[in-house]
């Protein structure tokens, strides 16, 4: 397996492994990493043989639930985006242990890992370990909307969610992987936990009014009670769970989700996007 790259490159260019590649924070750090350094090579790792990539980026065909099919992805690789969890269900990763011994093996030095508050087994492993190591730790996707509203937006509903006042400092995908891209190539942040928000902190009526903006016309939002919007998620299908986990997460934001970090302009050198860029770079989605 060798790596292609679309520039000329350098003597020695670092040569990246992003798995994750075709999510949403993967494809963005795959974009970032080549808007900082040009010359680097990329490989991104998906299960998916015919996955739509930029240019130039080799595709490894592997997943990192079977440690057996990552040889070949690790192969010549300086650096590793990870991901803390194994397929689209966001299930746990069943080796973690096993995965670092394989990128150690392998030579990478230096990894991010795209998780959450707190720290898993993988994190754990890559801590014991020799590889530079970096936790990336982002606050509410800006893309959560599209998921949650998109729908509804488009069929000219309302919104009805709970907690109306509820306040995230919600980060931009782009800046997360500009986080990840400039830790990636430059290092320096070995065995640090970094925080990733945007530049303000926002209720729901401020996301709901600047979707509106974007898309022209006004958007109405009705405020559940806790116990209407159990009723209305069950409607929809939506497990036990899961229904528990968007009690807590909504109606009890932790501190660092609803506080603005300074780590986009401490590392990435600018500030970071607000919801406002994302919402009308994306507002085809709910037109």
């Amino acid at each position: 397996m060798t790596f292609r790259s679309g520039v000329s490159k350098k003597e020695n260019p670092m040569r990246i492994l992003v798995t994750g590649a075709t999510g949403t924070v993967g494809r963005n750090v795959v974009e970032q990493i080549t808007a900082l350094d040009p010359t680097a090579q990329i490989r991104a790792l998906t299960r998916n043989a015919e996955a739509a990539l930029p240019e130039g980026v080799e595709i490894a065909v592997g997943d990192l639930a079977a440690l057996d099919t990552l040889a070949d992805a690790f192969k010549d690789v300086d650096a590793v985006h990870f991901i803390n969890f194994a397929g689209e269900g966001y299930g746990a990763l069943p080796d973690p242990a096993g995965l670092v011994a394989l990128a150690e093996q392998a030579g990478v030095r230096r990894a991010t890992v795209l998780g959450g508050v707190a720290t898993g087994p993988l994190e754990q492993a890559l801590e014991a370990s020799a590889i530079e190591a970096t936790f990336l730790r982002p606050v509410e996707f800006m893309s959560n909307a599209a998921m949650w509203w998109s729908g509804v937006i488009k069929a000219g509903e309302a919104i009805r969610e709970p907690f109306g006042d509820r306040l995230s400092a919600m980060v931009h995908p782009a800046d997360i992987g500009a986080v990840a891209a400039k830790v990636l190539v430059d290092g320096g942040y070995d065995g640090e936990s970094l925080v990733i928000t945007g530049p303000e902190v926002l209720t729901m009526q401020d996301k709901v009014r600047a979707l509106g903006d974007a898309v022209g016309r006004e958007i109405e939002f009705v405020e559940l009670t806790v116990e209407e919007a159990h009723e209305k998620w069950r409607g929809e299908g939506m497990p036990e769970h899961v229904i528990a986990f968007l009690t807590e997460a909504l109606g009890n934001t932790p501190e660092e989700g609803r506080t603005v970090a300074d780590t986009v302009e401490r590392i990435v050198g600018r500030q970071p996007l607000p919801f406002t860029a994302w919402a009308t770079a994306n507002a085809d989605a709910f037109r």
